[in-house]
């Protein structure tokens, strides 16, 4: 079976960099329940899913579900956009590939500090990301794409605004390279649907003190162009087939 791949964005700024990487051509508008439309390009549909892990994870669901019943699949999600990077681990305008998709506020604050949801005995905060699928998206972007990093990206409903937050996530998540708010919404929809999933974000700002005069969003949106350029002719493909 040849399955298609879902690449989910929380606006549609991130949305035109992923389609303008994976091509000229206007894709194919495909109408999903809830006013939500896939941008179809070829065998890759790109998908605006909101702000947010529950907007996400809702309108990536919709759109699992609309393919299967429409009789075909996924064979891969990607939640991609513009993210914070933990300095100095990822740079303005770098690229970070998802070793693990985590829920970084997903649980409970203590007197004794802060517990994830999996010590409340309630569920899941991390999706790890198999190697074979990384080490496939690490080895396009080293063939010339921009400077990137494989490393946790941690999900949270509230961006992180001042130096003490940034050095609790930190000291929580020493492995972490970058901030995003739906990473986790994504990853969820697809394993309920068992499909594999990645996060790749590239960093338009350090976490921590909110200095927009610092901001590189037009760096990092370029950055997402060249990222899909390269993995919609190599790993895009692969997992097409």
């Amino acid at each position: 079976m040849v399955h298609r791949i879902l690449i989910v964005t929380a606006v549609a700024a991130e949305a035109d960099s992923v389609a303008a990487g994976l091509g000229p051509g206007a894709p194919d508008p495909v109408p999903l329940p809830g006013g939500l439309a896939l941008r179809r390009h070829g065998h890759v549909d790109v998908l605006v899913g909101g702000v947010g892990p529950a907007a996400v994870a809702a309108a990536t669901g919709t759109a699992l579900a609309y393919e299967s019943l429409a009789g075909g699949g996924y064979g891969l999600v990607v939640s991609a956009g513009i993210a914070g990077g933990f300095q100095p681990a990822a740079p303005l305008g770098s690229v970070v590939v998802s070793s693990a998709i985590v829920a970084a506020d997903l649980g409970a604050e203590t007197p004794d500090g802060y517990l994830a949801v999996e010590e409340l005995g309630f569920g899941r905060s991390v999706h790890p990301v198999p190697e074979a699928l990384t080490g496939r998206i690490t080895a396009a972007l080293a063939a010339g794409g921009p400077s990137h990093v494989l490393a946790p990206v941690l999900t949270v409903s509230t961006v992180t605004g001042t130096a003490p937050r940034a050095a609790e996530l930190a000291e929580r998540h020493p492995e972490a390279a970058a901030e995003a708010m739906e990473g986790f919404g994504v990853a969820e929809a697809a394993a309920a649907h068992g499909v594999p999933v990645v996060e790749i974000r590239a960093v338009s700002n350090a976490v921590g003190p909110r200095d927009r005069a610092a901001w590189r969003i037009g760096e990092a949106l370029g950055a997402l162009r060249h990222t899909f350029e390269l993995l919609g002719r190599t790993v895009l493909v692969e997992a097409h087939a």
